[in-house]
C-alpha cells in the first residue's frame, strides 16, 4: 500500500499543483481547505505525513500543529509559508514540525524533503520492530529524530548485530563514545568488558605497552608481566578512541591485532591471541593523514569496512528541542535548580547558531543558561551570557598554564587554545586582528579555529 500524504491548504490551484505532482511520485493524497477541516481528517484517517500551510482563514497552521499532534501522533508535518519565512518556520519546528517551505518553491525540492521524511517514518517503524524484539534500549539513549540521526540509529542497529571491527567518524562533540557504548550494549558482546584507551592521552613511549601489555624486565621498571588493554578486553570491545594519534611506528603492530587477533607483548616472543572486537573513533580526516605520510593507509582500509559518520549538529537542528529538553533536565539534576523550560525565543538564537562544538557545546551552552537563570524559564538574556563567556582578563588572573600531568603534546594543544580565546576575547572575535596579535596568517588562524573547535562568534562584543 502506498504512503499517505494530507495537505491541507485554502488555496485551490496551489493545493491541485501539489495533489498532481505527489500523486505522480506514488503517494495517496487527501487534502483539505482549512486547519479544522485538516485536524478532523487527521484524527479519522491514517495519514504518513502532512503538507499544511500557515496562513489559513480561521486557525493558523501555528495553533493547528498541537491539535494535528493530538489528533495524528508521531506524524510528522511540513509547513508552507509565504510570509515571515523565517520566524514563522523556526516557530513551527519550535511546536513540532519536521521541516518548513517558503512559497514559493520548487517541486523538486519539496519532493526530497517529501522523501526523506518517508524514509526516517519507515526508519521508526524498524526500530520499533527492534523495541518489539528488546533490542533497543541503548538506542534510546542516543537523542534524535531527525532523518541524520535515524539513519545512524539504524545502521548503529545493523552493524552491532555483526562482529565486525566498526571505525565511527566526526567532528568533535558529535558523541562518538555515546556511539560505541551503543554498539557494543547491542552486540552478542555485551556481557563481556568494555575497554576504552585515548591514543592522544598516553605518552608515545608508554602506549605500546598500554596497548599490548609488557613482559618483566621489558623495560626499566618493568617488575612483573603485565597484560595489556587487548588482553584485559577478553570476550568484549575495545575502543580506540582518537585513532589518528596513533604513533606510526606502532601501526604496524595494531595492523597485526586487527587483522589477525594476535601480537606479542612488549619484550615477548611469543603472540597472545585476542578474542576482541575493535572500535575505532576519530574525528581527524584518515585519507589526509594518510597523504602527509601519518597513518598507514593499510590500517585505515582494514577498519574502514563498517564505518559510521556522525552528523555534525548543524546538519540536524531539527533534534535540538529535544536535546534541549534532555540537558535541560541533566542541569537541573546537577545544579539543584527547577527550571521548566526554555522560551522560543532563547531556542531561536540556538536555531541560528551552527554549533562548531557541535552536541559538547550546546550541552555546555545549556547548563551555563541554567547557571544564571533566576527564573523557571530560560530567556534570550541567559543564553546570552552563556555565550559571552565572560571571565577575568589573563591580565587580571595571570597566566593559566595547562595542568601538570597533563602529556607534552596535549598541554601544548591546550595552551594553544588559551592563547586563541585570549587574542579572541581582546580582539571582540575579530578574526583578522586576532591573528595579528597572535603573529600569525589570518588562513592559520582559521585552520586552528577548526582544530580546536572554537567559534570567533562566541567572542563578539555584544
Amino acid at each position: 500500500m502506498s504512503e499517505r500524504i494530507l495537505i491541507v491548504d485554502d488555496d485551490r490551484a496551489f493545493r491541485g499543483m501539489l495533489v498532481e505532482a505527489l500523486t505522480d511520485t506514488g503517494y495517496q493524497v487527501v487534502t483539505a481547505s482549512s486547519a479544522e477541516e485538516g485536524i478532523k481528517k487527521a484524527g479519522a484517517e491514517s495519514f504518513d505525513l502532512i503538507l499544511h500551510d500557515i496562513k489559513l482563514p480561521g486557525m493558523s497552521g501555528l495553533e493547528a500543529l498541537p491539535h494535528l499532534a493530538d489528533a495524528a501522533p508521531g506524524v510528522d508535518v511540513i509547513v508552507m509559508t509565504g510570509y515571515s519565512s523565517k520566524d514563522s518556520g523556526v516557530q513551527a519546528m519550535q511546536l513540532g514540525a519536521y521541516d518548513y517551505f517558503t512559497k514559493p518553491f520548487h517541486l523538486s525540492e519539496m519532493e526530497v524533503v517529501v522523501r526523506r521524511a518517508m524514509e526516517k517514518r519507515r526508519m521508526q517503524s524498524e526500530l520499533a520492530e527492534l523495541r518489539k524484539r528488546g533490542r533497543s534500549t541503548p538506542l534510546n539513549n542516543i537523542i534524535g529524530q531527525s532523518t541524520p540521526m535515524m539513519a545512524l540509529k539504524e545502521r548503529i542497529a545493523r552493524v552491532a548485530e555483526l562482529n565486525a571491527d566498526v571505525l565511527i567518524m566526526g567532528e568533535t562533540g558529535t558523541g562518538k563514545e555515546l556511539v560505541s557504548d551503543t554498539i557494543h550494549a547491542l552486540s552478542n558482546r555485551a556481557s563481556g568488558p568494555f575497554i576504552k584507551i585515548n591514543c592522544a592521552a598516553i605518552p608515545e613511549n608508554l602506549i605500546e605497552s598500554e596497548l599490548f601489555g609488557h613482559e618483566k624486565g621489558a623495560f626499566t621498571g618493568a617488575t612483573g608481566a603485565k597484560p595489556g588493554k587487548f588482553e584485559q578486553a577478553k570476550g568484549g570491545s575495545i575502543m580506540l578512541d582518537e585513532l589518528g594519534e596513533m604513533p606510526l611506528h606502532l601501526q604496524p603492530k595494531l595492523l597485526r591485532a586487527v587483522e589477525q587477533k594476535q601480537a606479542e607483548r612488549l619484550g615477548g616472543a611469543k603472540p597472545i591471541q585476542y578474542d576482541v572486537r575493535i572500535i575505532a573513533a576519530t574525528n581527524q580526516d584518515l585519507e589526509q593523514r594518510i597523504e602527509d605520510g601519518e597513518f598507514r593507509s593499510d590500517l585505515y582500509y582494514r577498519l574502514n569496512v563498517a564505518t559510521l559518520i556522525l552528523p555534525p549538529l548543524r546538519d540536524r537542528k531539527s533534534d535540538l528541542p529535544e536535546l534541549a529538553d534532555f540537558f535541560l533536565d541533566r542541569a537541573n539534576r546537577r545544579l539543584g535548580t527547577d527550571i521548566a523550560s526554555i522560551s522560543s525565543d532563547a531556542m531561536e538564537i540556538f536555531f541560528n547558531y551552527d554549533w562548531p562544538g557541535n552536541v559538547r557545546q550546546f550541552a555546555n551552552a545549556v547548563e551555563r543558561a541554567a547557571i544564571f537563570c533566576t527564573s523557571s524559564v530560560i530567556t534570550p538574556a541567559e543564553v546570552d551570557q552563556a555565550f559571552s563567556n565572560k571571565q577575568p582578563e589573563p591580565e587580571q588572573r595571570g597566566m593559566v598554564l595547562p595542568e601538570t600531568d597533563l602529556p607534552l603534546k596535549q598541554a601544548l594543544i591546550q595552551y594553544e587554545r588559551h592563547l586563541i580565546e585570549h587574542a579572541l576575547r581582546k580582539a571582540g572575535g575579530t578574526q583578522t586582528d586576532a591573528a595579528d596579535a597572535l603573529g600569525i596568517s589570518a588562513k592559520n588562524l582559521w585552520n586552528k579555529l577548526q582544530k580546536h573547535g572554537i567559534d570567533p562568534a562566541m567572542f563578539k562584543n555584544r
